[in-house]
């Protein structure tokens, strides 16, 4: 009886995956808030989306598509158990579908959370993909942050895992200056990124030098990985060291968290 049970247990799995709706590609948008950014920032980051994803170069990559449609999400994160969804998983087929995701996106402004836990976003958004209702050609994590992993566990596993499991990881490292950033970030986030977080068929990573150039960021990313496109994107600002060393986040958590023991 018990290859009976799991036959129907694989049986169902299966069934209900027929069921999905077919897209092109499940996008799920992880998007730092970490206390590192300010108001304005946070706020800069929500509007870039809303006016990436209404473009038309965004609509005319969707509708080339083979199926023409995708399924996105759109959620924040922060420390290891800190996740914020923003827009659940829904269709983006049309310019009214983006238009009413870009109103979710800026209907209000949150303000940030504690620490950075892209381990954590990794794991969160992997888990998520199951039961959201759709079957993509292809399944694309999509991370954006201005810092490196300093809490949950070390995100190499985390990568590995995802990668295991079938998901294509792309970055978009935040590495604009100011007095935090100088504090918990480091110089070569990019190079951070293509060593310790990105991974899978044609990941790639697409630097933020500063705030003015982050909705057109946001655009070329979101074009590539609904296109699937192989991306054409500059090399790291940064040789990277080898072998990288990818606690470098947990290592200056540790050397700086004494800031937060100040009176």
């Amino acid at each position: 009886m018990r290859w009976l049970l799991t036959f129907c247990i694989i049986w169902a799995s299966f069934a209900a995956r027929a069921e999905d709706m077919e897209v092109d590609v499940e996008l799920f948008l992880a998007v730092d808030v970490s206390r590192s950014m300010s108001p304005a920032e946070l706020e800069i980051q929500r509007r870039g989306y809303a006016e990436a994803l209404t473009s038309r170069q965004v609509m005319d990559a969707i509708d080339s598509g083979l199926l023409g449609r995708i399924a996105i999400t759109y959620v924040e994160w922060a420390g290891e158990y800190s996740q914020r969804v923003i827009v659940p998983w829904t269709l983006l087929q049309s310019a009214e579908d983006a238009r009413d995701i870009a109103h979710q996106i800026t209907a209000r402004f949150d303000e940030g959370l504690r620490r950075t836990s892209i381990s954590g976003a990794l794991m969160y958004a992997a888990d998520d993909f199951e039961g959201n209702g759709f079957a993509g050609l292809r399944r694309v994590i999509d991370v954006s942050g201005d810092g490196p992993n300093n809490q949950g566990r070390p995100v190499l596993r985390a990568r590995d895992a995802a990668l295991e499991r079938g998901f294509i990881i792309n970055g978009l490292p935040l590495m604009t200056q100011d007095q935090l950033s100088e504090i918990w970030g480091i110089p070569d986030l990019d190079v951070y990124y293509k060593n310790c977080v990105i991974g899978g068929p044609g990941a790639f990573v697409i630097p933020v030098l500063a705030w003015d150039q982050f909705a057109q960021a946001v655009k070329r990313k979101l074009v590539l990985e609904i296109a699937g496109l192989p991306a054409r994107v500059h090399p790291a600002q940064y040789q990277s060291p080898a072998p990288y060393d990818c606690l470098v986040g947990e290592k200056m958590w540790e050397q700086n968290r004494a800031y937060f023991d100040i009176p």
